[in-house]
């Protein structure tokens, strides 16, 4: 495993905020082992705003005390069965969100303001069960009630990209999740696929879609870096073995015969 994989590892210690992507937007799967690896337990997990097969990882490795998600799965290969374990037996924390609460909290932090407003939770059993969302009423009308998200500043944000500049600068394309992430983290480390020694920022056509290297503390080279995810336009999802993570990972001890090869195994080609 590159030594710098590990180092910005370390830079994630017990207790810390982990904002973390999608399935589709750049899961830095690279980043995976070396967290395991280094061990820093309690995370806050922040889904942005869904979460998958690496935050099921976490969770089994017993790192994860708190997730706050609008979901939580495999996709086509069904249920995130450690998360699902986990909440049966009361060992994780759940902060049930929506993907526009996620997106607000992250919204506010990166304005700087304490909250957002929104109104589709209003009536929902999603706000009943978050004492830390508000409603008011709308200071500008009488009797019309908004949603108070407070922001979400996470820690350290993580993610995959195709590619980065030697300034720092990391194109996201379209993916302005990702910005986002980053924008509201105190601090984001980048996995890409590759380094290029153009400027991603003088070049007219990536400058629209790269996120500043200013938002960005640490990048690292790791190709096929999302696998067994997909990356948009460099390779697709490993559906083969999404699947066997799923059936092997229905019991701990499948889980831990399944990572002990997922640790040691190299990238596929």
């Amino acid at each position: 495993m590159p030594q710098d994989l590990r180092a910005m590892a370390r830079r994630v210690t017990p207790g810390m905020s982990l904002a973390l992507p999608v399935d589709y937007a750049g899961v830095s799967m690279a980043m995976t082992r070396p967290l395991i690896e280094h061990g820093a337990g309690g995370l806050h997990l922040v889904c942005v705003p869904t979460g998958g097969l690496q935050v099921d990882m976490l969770i089994g490795a017993g790192l994860v005390a708190t997730v706050e998600t609008s979901a939580l799965s495999l996709g086509e290969a069904g249920g995130a069965p450690r998360f699902n374990d986990a909440v049966r037996q009361g060992g994780i924390r759940i902060l049930d969100a929506t993907c526009p609460a996620i997106h607000a909290g992250l919204m506010a932090a990166q304005k700087g303001v304490p909250f957002l407003p929104i109104r589709g939770l209003i009536g929902s059993d999603v706000l009943a069960n978050r004492p830390d969302w508000r409603v008011i009423d709308n200071p500008f009308a009488a009797g019309d009630p908004v949603a108070l998200i407070p922001a979400i500043r996470p820690d350290v944000a993580i993610f995959h990209a195709p590619m980065a500049d030697r300034e720092g600068n990391v194109w996201i394309g379209r993916r302005r999740e990702l910005a986002a992430m980053a924008y509201a983290a105190t601090e984001t480390l980048v996995t890409v696929e590759r380094i290029v020694d153009r400027s991603l920022l003088a070049d007219e056509m990536t400058a629209a879609g790269t996120l500043p290297a200013l938002y960005v503390g640490a990048v690292a080279e790791a190709p096929r870096g999302a696998w067994p995810y997909g990356l948009w336009g460099e390779y697709a999802s490993d559906t083969d073995e999404l699947m066997r993570y799923a059936a092997a990972a229905r019991t701990a001890t499948g889980f831990a015969e399944y990572m002990a090869g997922f640790m040691g195994q190299e990238m596929p080609a």
